[in-house]
């Protein structure tokens, strides 16, 4: 077992990719590009009032997660309980499970984990989740936060009604702490109707505030529609609460040279800065069988990415040279 405290294996920076150390295929993150988005990101949230909790599930990198957090993230989002052990074995604070968890054996992780030191968010959209998350036993209450979903959407309650039902069902159990609203905007279409769904979910805390602390948590999270989630969520539009909107785009730390160049907002608001792609793949060419044919030793597995893969040409190779490459943990 790691300790909590452990961060990574080392930095090889300074090695040559050339030199034996390495085996082949090898992915690398360039350190510079690396950085720049944590800033970029990290100063886009400053300047518009966001809580950042970027999602690590695409890297499930400690060093990138120390970095982010260095830089102001409010904390780590997964996908997974699972997920959410391993940051807290490797020592993040702060967790938010952006799904729901029903499994017994991690809803009895979550309620043994009760150092002051770590918190552990996660989601309920039904009655029967938040039964099962209620029926764990722990030193202090879960915090949860009730989902809000759109019709042909991913999960999250589809009425006001349903929605309001299980903010009360959370609020009745000692067992667990009403936190916040949450929804996720990313498989939406467009501008409008992304902002139509965040005013959802700023009605739905509004029709509990009743039931939220007086710091509540509003939350959203795709990498393709933050501008519209800053536009929408901060502000003092909750009477007698904090709210503290909570964005979790995390796709931005490596910036995938396919989709997400076509469709950051960044291209809608280029004032505000830019990402770059921060992965290079490199593999040998293990064979010529006939002219005008390189066979890579690499294939899909090898080559990670959020949607869209795209190959790059040499112009990135050759940057790629004059960058250090960063340790990924």
């Amino acid at each position: 077992m790691l300790d909590k405290g452990f961060w990574g294996f080392g930095d090889p920076v300074g090695r040559s990719l050339f030199g034996g150390a390495f085996g082949w295929p090898l992915l690398v993150a360039r350190r510079t590009a690396v950085e720049r988005n944590i800033a970029t990101m990290a100063g886009y949230a400053r300047r518009h009032g966001l809580a950042l909790a970027p999602h690590g599930k695409t890297t499930m990198s400690p060093t990138l997660f120390r970095a982010q957090l260095a830089a102001g993230a409010w904390g780590i989002t997964v996908a997974t309980a699972q997920q959410a052990r391993v940051c807290r074995e490797f020592g993040v604070p702060r967790v938010l499970v952006a799904n729901q968890v029903l499994d017994p054996a991690a809803l009895a992780w979550a309620a043994a984990e009760t150092d002051a030191g770590f918190d552990l968010h996660f989601q309920v959209d039904s009655l029967e989740g938040v039964a099962a998350a209620a029926a764990t036993t722990g030193r202090r209450p879960l915090p949860v936060l009730v989902e809000i979903g759109y019709r042909g959407g991913r999960t999250g309650c589809r009425t006001e009604a349903t929605a309001l039902a299980v903010a009360r069902a959370v609020a009745a159990s000692p067992r667990l702490a009403l936190a916040g609203v949450t929804g996720y905007e990313g498989g939406l279409p467009d501008v409008p109707a992304v902002a139509a769904f965040l005013d959802l979910l700023r009605t739905a805390a509004v029709e509990m505030a009743g039931l939220l602390p007086p710091s509540a948590i509003v939350s959203a999270g795709g990498s393709a529609w933050f501008d519209v989630v800053a536009a929408r969520l901060p502000g003092d539009w909750l009477p007698g609460h904090q709210v503290v909107p909570l964005l979790r785009s995390g796709a931005y730390v490596t910036h995938d040279d396919g989709y997400y160049r076509e469709h950051t907002p960044f291209n809608r608001v280029p004032g505000e800065g830019a990402l770059e792609p921060a992965l290079d793949l490199w593999a040998q060419v293990i064979s010529t069988p006939e002219p005008g044919l390189a066979i890579a030793g690499m294939g899909k597995r090898d080559a990670p990415f959020d949607e869209g893969c795209r190959c790059r040409t040499r112009s990135a190779a050759r940057r790629a040279r004059r960058s250090r490459p960063a340790a990924c943990g």
